[in-house]
């Protein structure tokens, strides 16, 4: 099984990932290929992807049990620990905000 979950990606791209994928949600797609079917879909959304961002997470032998890749902006970044991918945060761009979005 394979989930492909995008944000701000253009129409097209949405229209061709449904044509492929259920669509379970807004930007939330699932389905089952094989690993070159998926490798292909991706390879799709890289090229179609623009400003947006995209993520697929598919079934794989890991300890945790799936694998995933991730493409475009975002504060949150797949990083290798010891084998194991795991989800880290970058740090907010910009000063940091105080109560009510005030800077400190």
């Amino acid at each position: 099984m394979m989930v492909i979950v995008v944000e701000n990606a253009p129409p097209r791209l949405r229209g061709r990932l449904a044509l492929w994928l259920s669509e379970v949600r807004a930007g939330v797609y699932i389905g089952v290929y094989n690993r070159r079917v998926r490798e292909r879909i991706w390879d799709e959304v890289k090229i179609m992807i623009g400003d947006g961002n995209a993520v697929i997470a598919w079934t794989a032998p890991t300890d945790s049990g799936f694998a995933f890749e991730a493409i475009g902006e975002n504060r949150r970044e797949p990083t290798d620990y010891d084998g194991l991918t795991l989800v880290r945060f970058k740090p907010p761009l910009g000063p940091p905000e105080g109560p009510a979005g005030t800077p400190r």
